[in-house]
């Protein structure tokens, strides 16, 4: 069945990327015309994760197989076989699967041959075997056996010829000047031509006659590929490269022969994290043969986590909505400009909608629970999909207190044979694939790298003992492509609401909260001893207000006003130390508006500063609530903000323009879901 598309049509629908690149519409229901005529670029879906780049090209897959040819490879999911020889590696392994995967039958076309992928394959398995170890040719010979049968089924899977192979081998003799990997593998490629390769099909050694010191006979080039692969370093790299070419070289003969007309479409060659090495191997001598002029028809589509990747930096860039008509890709000089990168955009607040509107039919959840969860996760797909499906699977009693942060508390469904998980550990470590997750969670408790360092120095010493655990958290968040940012160590505010929700709740020391205590006291010691705006930040996550109230009453005369107003809202910007499954609004509200009682105020306010001080402490609070993006939005407190801020304008002796300002536009900004403007009213929120 057909996955939601929430944002991807411009792929996936029937004039989309994907069929204007394949020629078809999905499950071949009609031809589309090419857009890039017979020079199709490499095109590479790039995003972060929980992007959705995998469920994008499993979505082709579903929709395209049994069409047209097609393999979907995992380039960071290549296991290396058990005892295996010296022909395999990464990519020879791949070669073969893709190869396999490739091969059935489709609508109106027959099975697709790789007779000359075989016959290389076949030439670079010889090299660990000799006559003393008939064992180990036999097992590496046998797992070739579903590759020879895409040549012929019968004969290939049969394994009749495995012994004809080492009895030949048997007989090799050879000088001993003379490199053993070549004879070898004359005498393997031989026997395989004889045994499994029709007639019609031996013609495929002749393409190896184009390898180096070839001079055009095939057999010399088989021989010299399997020296070359032996050599290892630069010699393997050039025959793995030609191995890569020898697959798209029996794709297009298969749309070029004998049957040409036959087959309509194109074959689609899916790569997911192909940012990883083997994606770069597989692509760059496709892309090397494109750029001399070989045109293969090979549909190559690809997802790299990595936006910046090297290998992308000479690639025409678009992001997805602009590829709903067309998507040029003007071929330069420069091989790597046969790529068109296409940046996968986060789903919109109205495409959250629908997804939530999907699992809450009923819409009781409250109406503003889609936007807030835009807000948190930026659109993100994979954490939209699996907090809509929280919001569905969520007791009908709690649906309509459902908040963010209380998504987060429960569990949800994955698998049916499986039981439910809790919601933020499983997109946790969906978006964060770490061993260890504690000092990621501690680290997002920070700012800076300076007091990420110093944070790591304190509590996390035992973590590592050859480097600094802060360093190493920074370059593994860099290499994951997590964006950076002034203002939190963690910038992502998805990714730094997970980890903080798992410092706070994930240490088994409920009420004391051993860990999130820890954390912030220590940065609070650091910070001290003078209130300043990150020392009180602080504060405000180990729930301790008083300080920060005291210290924006003391200053609020001062003349720099806009400093006044950006100290509140970094030091309002606090994690809030939420309690798991609480009911009843949130505490914050009450005090916001005004309907919490004071305990006890500080000594020696006369009635015009307690005034003020009870001002501040309403405002520190209703900026807490409205940016916590954990939190949904509250018209009244909103209303009651910019009442304060009008207030507090008419109080001020200079700086009441920015005070008025921040009353129009502080709440627009909020209910505009942007973050709050500095100065006020400048359009650059979030």
């Amino acid at each position: 069945m057909d996955r939601e598309l929430y944002g991807r049509e411009a792929v996936l629908h029937d004039g989309g990327l994907v069929a204007r690149l394949s020629g078809l519409t999905r499950q071949g229901a009609a031809r589309v015309a090419y857009e890039h005529g017979d020079d199709p670029p490499v095109t590479v879906f790039t995003g972060g994760r929980g992007m959705g780049k995998t469920a994008l090209l499993k979505e082709v897959r579903n929709r395209y197989k049994g069409f047209t040819p097609l393999a979907l490879l995992d380039c960071a999911h290549i296991e290396p076989p058990e005892d295996h020889g010296p022909g395999w590696t990464p990519v020879t392994g791949a070669l073969t699967e893709l190869a396999v995967q490739l091969s059935p039958k489709v609508v109106a076309a027959k099975p697709v041959q790789f007779p000359r992928l075989s016959l290389g394959l076949v030439a670079v398995a010889s090299l660990g075997w000799s006559r003393e170890d008939e064992e180990r040719a036999q097992s590496d010979l046998v797992r070739l056996g579903p590759l020879l049968a895409t040549v012929d089924a019968h004969k290939g899977a049969a394994g009749n010829w495995v012994g004809k192979v080492l009895s030949k081998l048997a007989a090799v003799s050879v000088e001993g000047t003379v490199p053993l990997a070549g004879p070898l593998a004359e005498a393997t490629v031989e026997t395989v031509l004889e045994e499994v390769f029709g007639r019609f099909q031996r013609s495929a050694e002749n393409w190896y006659g184009t390898y180096r010191n070839a001079g055009g006979r095939g057999k010399a080039g088989l021989q010299q590929l399997a020296i070359d692969f032996e050599q290892g370093g630069r010699r393997r790299r050039e025959a793995e490269d030609f191995l890569v070419v020898a697959l798209t070289e029996d794709l297009l003969r298969a749309y070029t022969g004998l049957q040409r007309g036959a087959r309509v479409g194109r074959p689609l060659l899916l790569l997911d994290n192909a940012h990883e090495p083997l994606g770069r191997q597989l692509v760059e001598p496709i892309l090397r043969a494109r750029a001399g002029g070989r045109r293969d028809r090979t549909v190559v589509l690809a997802a790299s986590r990595i936006r910046e990747h090297e290998g992308l930096r000479h690639a025409v860039r678009t992001r997805l909505p602009e590829t709903s008509q067309n998507a040029p890709c003007p071929r330069g000089t420069s091989v790597g400009s046969g790529i068109l990168a296409v940046e996968l955009t986060p789903l919109s607040p109205t495409q959250t909608r629908t997804a939530f509107d999907r699992h809450d039919r009923a819409g009781r959840a409250h109406p503003e629970l889609a936007r807030a969860v835009h807000r948190l996760t930026g659109g993100r797909p994979l954490a939209v999909d699996l907090l809509g499906r929280a919001v569905g699977e969520a007791p009908e009693r709690l649906r309509a207190g459902l908040t963010p942060g209380r998504l987060l508390d429960l569990t949800v469904e994955l698998r049916e044979d499986t039981p439910p998980v809790p919601v933020a550990h499983a997109l946790l470590t969906e978006l964060l694939p770490v061993r260890r997750l504690g000092p990621y969670a501690m680290l997002a408790a920070t700012h800076d790298e300076e007091s990420a360092r110093l944070l790591a120095h304190a509590r996390l010493q035992s973590e590592s003992l050859d480097g600094d655990v802060a360093l190493r958290v920074r370059d593994h968040l860099r290499a994951e492509d997590w964006r950076e940012g002034p203002r939190h160590f963690v910038a992502d505010p998805l990714l730094r609401a997970l980890l903080l929700h798992r410092l706070r709740f994930e240490d088994d020391d409920h009420p004391r909260y051993a860990a999130w205590r820890a954390a912030h006291e220590t940065l609070h010691r650091h910070y001290g001893p003078e209130p300043g705006p990150y020392r009180l930040h602080h504060d405000l996550a180990l729930g301790r207000t008083e300080e920060a109230v005291d210290h924006l009453r003391v200053t609020f005369p001062e003349q720099d006003v806009l400093g006044w107003l950006g100290r509140l809202r970094f030091v309002a910007a606090a994690p809030y130390p939420r309690e798991r499954n609480r009911p009843g609004p949130d505490p914050r509200r009450a005090i916001a508006l005004g309907q919490d009682p004071v305990d006890a105020l500080p000594a020696g306010l006369d009635a015009d500063t307690t005034e003020l001080h009870l001002s501040v402490r309403r405002l520190l609070h209703a900026v807490w609530l409205l940016t916590d993006p954990l939190a949904l939005p509250d018209d009244d407190v909103a209303d009651r903000l910019a009442h304060e801020l009008r207030r507090l304008s008419g109080r001020h002796l200079r700086g009441s323009g920015s005070l008025w300002d921040a009353a129009t536009h502080w709440p627009s900004d909020i209910r505009a879901w942007r973050e709050l403007s500095l100065p006020p009213g400048r359009q650059d929120g979030v």
